[in-house]
């Protein structure tokens, strides 16, 4: 009794260290990094030729760098799962980008479905993967300034919902776990978890589409 004693004190001990490791600024200051440079591959993908200085990208530190590219891998694999579910994504939920508060409120609602059931780094990812399709959507249809209040609800969402679960992983560099080579495939568990999300993205606009006017 006194060893399992012994190892619970430790693990809490553990769990504080890490819960102190990384202040709440620092976590929603690094998701917002993220989030510009994942809309930033996005918008460049759909040939709509943004630069790093539109979106006010400045990585802290290489290793923030590391997490941007797998977050990126994995979304590139998410999205490859099911194309037609990240495209058009104003369109399916039914709002006008023209207007900034609904498209914030639409995907604070949609990342409040994605994680209705918990938390996992393949939902993670898929929230990433709707603000990147919500921001081609508004620049497409010229409203490029909305894509920085998709920046900031993400932050925004991170602040009130994520941040003791990335405490207690020590940040966002636990995402570089879900690669098992340089090359960054996917482990199998991600992917699991991936699908996951993508059923909850499903009902999510489904209540969206049927939302009254």
């Amino acid at each position: 009794m006194e060893v399992l004693r012994r190892s619970s004190v430790f693990a809490a001990e553990v769990l504080d260290v890490f819960d102190r490791s990384l202040t709440e600024k620092e976590l929603v200051t690094q998701s917002k990094a993220l989030c510009r440079d994942y809309i930033l591959s996005r918008l460049n993908q759909n040939g709509l030729g943004w630069s790093k200085t539109e979106l006010n990208f400045s990585p802290s530190n290489t290793a923030l760098a590391e997490v941007s590219m797998v977050l990126l891998c994995l979304g590139d694999e998410l999205e490859c799962i099911q194309p037609s579910l990240y495209r058009n994504v104003a369109r399916q939920l039914n709002i006008s980008v023209a207007m900034e508060n609904m498209v914030s409120d639409a995907f604070i609602g949609v990342a409040t479905e994605i994680f209705s059931a918990g938390i996992t780094w393949g939902k993670v990812v898929s929230m990433f993967a709707v603000a990147g399709a919500l921001a081609v959507d508004c620049v497409r249809q010229g409203h490029p300034a909305t894509v920085h209040i998709l920046v900031d609800s993400l932050g925004q969402f991170v602040r009130k919902f994520l941040v003791p679960w990335l405490k207690r992983r020590g940040g966002w560099v636990e995402i570089t776990k879900c690669v098992v080579k340089k090359d960054f495939c996917p482990e199998e568990n991600w992917l699991s978890s991936a699908f996951e999300s993508l059923k909850c993205f499903l009902t999510t606009m489904y209540v969206y589409i049927m939302k009254e006017p």
